[in-house]
């Protein structure tokens, strides 16, 4: 028998053709999930340098800390918007009302033996108060960041783009205020976090 008709007889061999299916990996069950956060700003009101945002980091498998946007899951008979009102408070500590949404996130992962297709509905909040805070077991840190640093604090490009478009919705909603005859001078009535 030549080499050609041993590999032609191989390939044809329905027990060797069984092995492999074997060895292949199980098919993962596909979940979608659906969560809310947001980009809670401090000073909006007033000049641009003195904005801030309250961000959360969180410790990798690496032991990395990353900065990100608070967020989670939508619980029964919540909006998106209250989601992330409720999330924002819990993660940071901080207080804030749903402005503007700044669009979603859609992504795909694996664990525990399944494939989760996520999307994370994310919206622009005006600080009320509330102090800085990292008590929820999720995040290892909390700051007031400004918001002209977020392209270089933010571990994610898909949160970079939604600051970028955060910024944006501010710069447009101030000009509106000063179109509008605003006389407030710019300034917040409402008390800056750490004195800022």
């Amino acid at each position: 028998m030549s080499a050609a008709e041993r590999a032609n007889r191989s390939r044809r061999n329905p027990r060797r053709r069984q092995a492999r299916a074997d060895t292949q990996a199980p098919k993962l069950r596909t979940v979608r999930e659906t969560s809310a956060g947001g980009l809670v700003v401090d000073g909006l009101d007033g000049p641009p340098a003195k904005r801030c945002a309250a961000l959360i980091g969180r410790t990798d498998r690496r032991g990395r800390l990353l900065w990100s946007l608070p967020k989670g899951h939508i619980e029964q008979g919540e909006t998106a918007e209250q989601t992330a009102m409720r999330e924002v408070a819990e993660e940071t500590g901080i207080r804030g009302t749903v402005l503007a949404s700044l669009g979603s996130i859609d992504y795909w992962f694996v664990t525990e033996g399944r494939r989760v297709h996520k999307t994370v509905h994310h919206y622009l909040l005006r600080f009320l108060g509330g102090e800085l805070s990292d008590e929820d077991l999720e995040v290892t840190e909390v700051a007031w960041v400004p918001l002209n640093e977020l392209p270089s604090r933010l571990a994610y490009a898909d949160e970079r783009k939604l600051a970028a478009i955060a910024t944006r919705l501010i710069d447009d909603m101030n000009t509106d205020d000063t179109n509008n005859g605003d006389t407030s001078g710019g300034h917040s009535t409402a008390p800056t976090p750490g004195g800022k």
